[in-house]
């Protein structure tokens, strides 16, 4: 009698060894569809299917959770960008010609000698007669642990009155010291 595997279609022949209950050609192991005697058709053992789809439900549940985690990832990193952003603008806006009259906020620049950014935000704040505190991540303990406090990860790392800063933006620091910055 002729056997027939439902999912590769390969019809067994006479010549072909391996087990009567697992398709030389696809390798699927099957059970046989009736009590007695040698069946036409063989039907995939259902612990062996459901195992395959399993893996394939799995794998894609995996990637979609990787792909969820990536997302929010980014959206963690640019979190405090947004925040920082928002909150000086809605303050510059509500206070009006007033901000001259207010102390500056204070200005922590955690950064190193090499760094071409560092020294570009160094020139920054030069250039607009803003006040900040200069701490060296490589050379000063206080700088390092600073750093590292924050989350550090790179440098410049900024902070105006509390909110981080991390890389340096010449926009980023012209809306947050707006009110301070010579015109």
């Amino acid at each position: 009698m002729t056997q027939i595997c439902p999912n590769c279609s390969y019809i067994r022949k006479a010549s072909d060894n391996g087990p009567a209950w697992q398709c030389p050609a696809c390798q699927v192991v099957y059970t046989k569809a009736g009590d007695t005697g040698s069946p036409t058709l063989f039907k995939p053992v259902t612990s062996a299917n459901s195992g395959a789809s399993a893996d394939r439900d799995n794998s894609a549940l995996w990637k979609w959770l990787l792909i969820a985690f990536l997302i929010s990832a980014a959206l963690w990193q640019l979190k405090p960008i947004h925040r920082f952003a928002g909150k000086h603008n809605a303050h510059a806006q509500q206070v009006g010609d007033s901000n001259q009259a207010m102390q500056q906020p204070v200005v922590i620049l955690y950064g190193t000698t090499w760094c071409g950014y560092c020294a570009a935000a160094r020139e920054f704040f030069k250039a607009n007669d803003i006040a900040y505190t200069d701490l060296d991540t490589e050379k000063t303990t206080e700088g390092y642990e600073g750093h590292k406090k924050l989350g550090g990860g790179g440098v410049p790392l900024i902070v105006i009155d509390g909110e981080v800063m991390h890389g340096y933006s010449e926009a980023g620091l012209r809306q947050a010291l707006a009110p301070w910055i010579k015109s």
